[in-house]
């Protein structure tokens, strides 16, 4: 049997073992705090946003239009100190360059998906969009597009996609309209660069146009890399439309509209939002004048925020803006706002809100239909009059939304 008395240390006196007890609460209680989240500093939510645009080739100059829009936004957010589920908010912008093809598109999304993206503005072009469109959806990542119009995008049935502008549904139909009704044409002839927006868009183009009576002379096609077009168009000339429609993108139409002038062909020529660009004026000249071209939606001064955004977008990037920068913005907020939302930017938890959201944006009031197609989207005709695109008339959507 131990004796006890002999193992125990002599008991200290009264008051060091207060002092004693008191210093162990104390580390004790430091402790437990150090486990809680105490600032934003310490515990700050990083948000990967994942864009991708042609940044090299023949439409750099309308990828980098969408970058800048898409980082505007990002840099917005950042100012605002955004906080998602108690957390503040840093949001970072990872740019891919999809060179507006298709294969090279997946190449992208898959690497936006490899790096643990929390959402993907993009792509740029239709043909590049529906493509990726698979792979986000597959590793269910929200995608919102700010200029994919081709009606396939959408009607896909994946949940993971939306679009914050007018489909070539709605952009075709108006068109046809606009052509047959206020241009008055009887005969008309086609030209496709077979891009999914392009052929997408002259298909629902020569759809409405012969619901108005106007006859089709000629379908041609050409393609997104093509420059010369002198055959084709000495085709048309034979076939003697008034009007001329070209679904494609503006490195194609302006040398068409050049050699449009060349030939002497004498027809009204008439693009999609591919052909409403300040380049198309810089490198068309005189041939662009009396040109006609589309924009999904209202024209910038229209919209609830376009003045104030346009100011701030030449002030930062020292030019104008080419085309959907207005839209990637928007598009960037919608996703932020769904986050805000579902107080988590884990896409799984944002993407039921993302899909009912209702959000007053720079370009229009945001809503989404069961497919991701904007709601009650709007497009407006152009046409360039003394060297500069004016607008002529706008069809559908709401333009008395105004901003929050």
């Amino acid at each position: 049997m131990l004796n006890i008395s002999h193992s125990i240390e002599p008991i200290m006196p009264h008051n060091q073992l207060s002092l004693l007890l008191a210093l162990s609460i104390t580390t004790l209680a430091a402790c437990s705090e150090s486990k809680t989240p105490v600032t934003s500093g310490t515990d700050e939510l990083v948000v990967k946003i994942g864009a991708a645009a042609p940044l090299t080739g023949p439409q750099a100059h309308i990828g980098k239009d969408n970058e800048n829009g898409t980082r505007m936004a990002i840099e917005d957010a950042n100012t605002k100190g955004i906080i998602i589920g108690g957390r503040k908010a840093r949001f970072e912008l990872i740019s891919e360059d999809d060179q507006a093809d298709p294969k090279t598109a997946t190449i992208v999304a898959q690497k936006l998906v490899d790096a643990k993206v929390n959402g993907v503005i993009g792509h740029l072009n239709s043909g590049t969009s529906i493509p990726a469109s698979r792979i986000y959806n597959d590793n269910s990542i929200p995608q919102i597009s700010p200029s994919a119009t081709a009606v396939g995008y959408t009607a896909q049935g994946l949940k993971t996609v939306f679009r914050v502008m007018s489909n070539d549904g709605q952009q075709g139909k108006a068109l046809g309209e606009f052509a047959a009704k206020t241009l008055n044409a009887k005969n008309i002839a086609v030209i496709d660069d077979r891009s999914a927006y392009g052929q997408g868009l002259a298909d629902e183009f020569i759809k409405s146009v012969q619901a108005n009576g106007v006859q089709i002379v000629a379908r041609e096609y050409t393609t997104d890399k093509a420059v010369d077009f002198t055959a084709v168009l000495t085709s048309i000339k034979g076939k003697h439309p008034d009007l001329l429609f070209f679904g494609g993108m503006d490195p194609q139409g302006v040398p068409m509209a050049k050699q449009l002038k060349a030939l002497g062909l004498n027809v009204k020529f008439v693009m999609g939002d591919g052909g409403y660009t300040p380049k198309l004026l810089d490198l068309a000249g005189d041939a662009a004048d009396g040109v006609y071209a589309s924009l999904p939606g209202v024209p910038l001064e229209q919209m609830p925020g376009g003045k104030d955004f346009s100011q701030r977008y030449e002030a930062k990037y020292k030019q104008p803006i080419q085309l959907y920068a207005p839209y990637c913005y928007d598009a960037v907020n919608v996703m932020i706002a769904a986050m805000q939302k579902a107080t988590s930017a884990d896409p799984a938890k944002y993407l039921p809100e993302l899909a009912k959201i209702t959000h007053s944006g720079v370009t229009a009031n945001i809503a989404f239909d069961e497919k991701g197609d904007i709601k009650s989207g709007a497009v407006t005709m152009y046409q360039v009059q003394q060297g500069k695109w004016q607008p002529l008339q706008t069809m559908g959507g709401n333009t008395t939304i105004s901003a929050h």
